[in-house]
Formats: structure tokens, sequence, C-alpha cells
């Protein structure tokens, strides 16, 4: 063997480095800045409400002097659905709480259950009706 093969630091030799993927572009300069607390609540809600992060937000704004935002809103019918159902899952869990303690149903809280079950049916056809 000549000297040159010789490994003398007694060194595994490396398989290749982990970690992190690189980035295709890669940001290595730290901007700081100066604000108030409103004004510091107020650029993070907006990074959020874009769905963004500040730093994103902060960069895309200094850059194109614009942020696009991304603005999800839910239909009203869906809010009102979900009322419904959270209403009345609340009243048939007393109603499952009552008979999970042995206690009969009086006749009101029959009727009760039969009109929830009818209108769990209803909610579950417009929500069908929906989804086609």
């Amino acid at each position: 063997m000549d000297a040159a093969t010789v490994n003398t630091t007694n060194k595994k030799p490396s398989k290749g480095k982990g970690g992190r993927p690189v980035k295709a572009i890669k940001r290595k300069i730290t901007l700081t800045i100066k604000c108030t607390s409103e004004e510091e609540m107020y650029i993070k809600a907006q990074a959020k409400q874009g769905g963004i992060t500040v730093s994103e937000y902060l960069r895309t704004l200094g850059v194109s002097g614009k942020v696009v935002m991304e603005i999800r809103t839910i239909d009203p019918q869906v809010l009102k659905l979900t009322a419904a159902i959270n209403h009345d899952g609340a009243l048939l869990n007393q109603i499952a709480k009552k008979r999970n303690s042995n206690d009969e149903l009086n006749a009101f809280q029959r009727a009760e259950l039969i009109m929830l079950t009818g209108r769990l049916k209803m909610i579950v056809s417009e929500i069908e009706k929906g989804l086609k």
C-alpha cells in the first residue's frame, strides 16, 4: 500500500449527510423590524388569515407591494345545518344519559325522540342532496 491510500485518522468513510433537504432558494439573510404590539398583532393576523407565515407575508408585501389573501368563507346553510345537528345531538345525549341510568322515558321524551329521529333523517337527506 502506498501512503496516499492509508487512512491515518481511523475515521469511517462518510455515507452522506442526513437532515433536511436542500431548498431551491436558500434564504440566509435576516431582517429585523421594529413595530408596536398592535402592529405585530395586525401583521400576524393578516398572515394567518392569508394562510401563510409572517415571513412569507412580509416578504411578499415588500417585494410586490401587495399580498394576495386566500379568504375562506363558510356557506350560511352549512352553518345552520351544523347548529341543528349540534342541538339535536345534545338532546339525544340527554335522552341517552337517562336511558343509560336505567330510567324510563316518559311520553314527552318518547315523542321528542321520535321527532329527533325524523329531523335527523331529514338533515341526512339534505346533506345527500347537497353532495350530488
